[in-house]
């Protein structure tokens, strides 16, 4: 198994944000959002860089193809934002507390998930390399189609997910809490896992090539 590659996120010294609400293709460079209400707005295009956007509110927000680099979310939370075809790199998620969000199509590099609890993300068609999960609940996450190299899931637990026609190349599933997979069983090649969770999933490998278990 090849190592993630970590994000080192190094912020300079930030301006706070003034400038009311967010824009479409916006440029934000060096500075720090806290405590706003994003709810309903579009920043879809926008670029984000060595940013900090701490404890801000993502209802139905959309961000859709915006860039977010060299940046820190922290405490973000949020019904529906949409993330589609974004592009995250060198990016620190920490005690995000998400649901429905919209991921699909978007790529992730060098990005750490630490804490909180993500429900129901849509990361369909993503590209996910050197990404590490730490210690945070995915529920129902959706990975499909998506392609996954150097991804780690330590101390996480994985409800219900979808890896249908997902693709994996070093992927570490050892250091999981929980793994629960819905469907997609059939794509774990290129994936480890440990012995005791190969007895957890034994029922749906069996189910995956006919066998019954009695």
């Amino acid at each position: 198994m090849r190592a993630v590659r970590r994000p080192e996120v190094r912020l300079p010294e930030l301006r706070p944000f003034d400038g009311g609400g967010l824009e479409s293709e916006g440029d934000y460079d060096g500075l720090e959002f806290t405590d706003a209400d994003w709810a309903g707005q579009s920043a879809h295009g926008a670029r984000f860089l060595d940013c900090a956007v701490r404890r801000c509110t993502l209802d139905e927000t959309v961000l859709s193809r915006s860039r977010i680099i060299d940046s820190v979310l922290s405490g973000v939370r949020g019904v529906g934002t949409d993330l589609s075809q974004a592009s995250l790199r060198d990016v620190e998620v920490t005690d995000a507390r998400l649901g429905g969000t919209q991921l699909h199509g978007a790529v992730l590099e060098r990005v750490v998930v630490r804490g909180g609890k993500i429900d129901f993300p849509n990361l369909r068609q993503a590209k996910l390399r050197d990404v590490a999960f730490e210690g945070c609940v995915l529920v129902e996450a959706d990975f499909s189609g998506a392609e996954l190299e150097r991804v780690t899931f330590d101390d996480c637990t994985l409800a219900r997910a979808d890896f249908s026609e997902a693709r994996m190349k070093d992927v570490d599933l050892r250091g999981a809490a929980a793994v629960d997979i819905a469907r997609g069983i059939d794509r774990l090649s290129g994936a480890v896992i440990s012995a005791a969770q190969l007895l957890d999933l034994a029922p749906a490998f069996a189910a995956q090539i006919g066998v019954r278990v009695e």
